[in-house]
């Protein structure tokens, strides 16, 4: 299973030169697993530099993985890895998420360099 980080999207979508890193974590669509909190952030990103319709059609492709929403369980884990691991509340919910599905977090933030199970790329 595969969590992408905003950052990772955010390459994908721009082409910049991770794009192709990032790639087979999203292009799987059987392995995908979505965050909400992720497009969130992808979405309010898009929206700021582009327009509604790139974050409209941005988050649509989003969507083609399993979206996974903030449940308690979630949200109490990720309130525990936050302090543990140090990490922003976005960060932990996401690294949460990979926890409970065992799944790998692709990424270029460097709150996640070091942790289990993250494919970390050192932004271009």
């Amino acid at each position: 299973m595969n969590v992408v980080d905003s950052s990772a999207w955010l390459s994908y979508f721009a082409g910049d030169n991770n794009s192709s890193k990032f790639a087979k974590g999203i292009e799987n669509l059987e392995l995908l697993l979505v965050p909400s909190i992720t497009i969130t952030e992808v979405f309010k990103h898009v929206l700021r530099h582009r327009d509604e319709e790139a974050a409209l059609i941005v988050v649509a492709h989003m969507k083609q993985g399993r979206v996974i929403d903030l449940d308690s369980e979630l949200a109490i884990n990720a309130a525990s890895f936050g302090i543990t691991h140090k990490l922003p509340l976005a960060d932990s919910i996401l690294f949460a998420t990979a926890q409970k599905y065992d799944a790998t977090i692709w990424t270029q933030d460097k709150d996640f360099q070091g942790l289990p199970n993250v494919k970390y790329y050192s932004k271009s």
